[in-house]
């Protein structure tokens, strides 16, 4: 069992930065891929970005490619989202997931929320 809470949200002026904390419990996270995705309002949930269990390994959304940076600190257990040159379409609710395998996505956090001001 992983239990996954997301932090760093917040409003944030189009052109800012901003940086999102997920911190796992349990003492088998680098066993885990980590994702985060998001949810628009009015939108279906869609992929942000991935990273793998060492941390070599990352993927990301074409949308986001070039500005949001995924990273991992195994020994505190915490998967980092960087976002940079945020627009206003970066404004939803931003969620981490935790999965045995590239794609599956066994256990996800409650979200938190991001609005960027155009």
């Amino acid at each position: 069992q992983v239990h996954l809470v997301e932090s760093g949200g917040g409003l944030v002026q189009a052109g800012g930065s901003l940086t999102l904390s997920c911190a796992a419990s349990g003492r088998t996270f680098n066993n885990y891929y980590m994702d985060y995705f998001r949810q628009a309002p009015g939108k279906e949930r869609e992929f942000v970005a991935a990273i793998g269990r060492s941390g070599i390994y990352t993927s990301y959304a074409d949308s986001v490619k070039g500005r949001f940076t995924i990273s991992r600190d195994n020994a505190r257990n915490q998967v980092y989202l960087q976002m940079n040159s945020l627009k206003s379409e970066d404004t939803a609710v931003y969620y981490c997931a935790a999965g045995s395998r590239l794609t599956s996505y066994d256990y996800w956090g409650r979200g938190t929320q991001v609005t960027v001001s155009s």
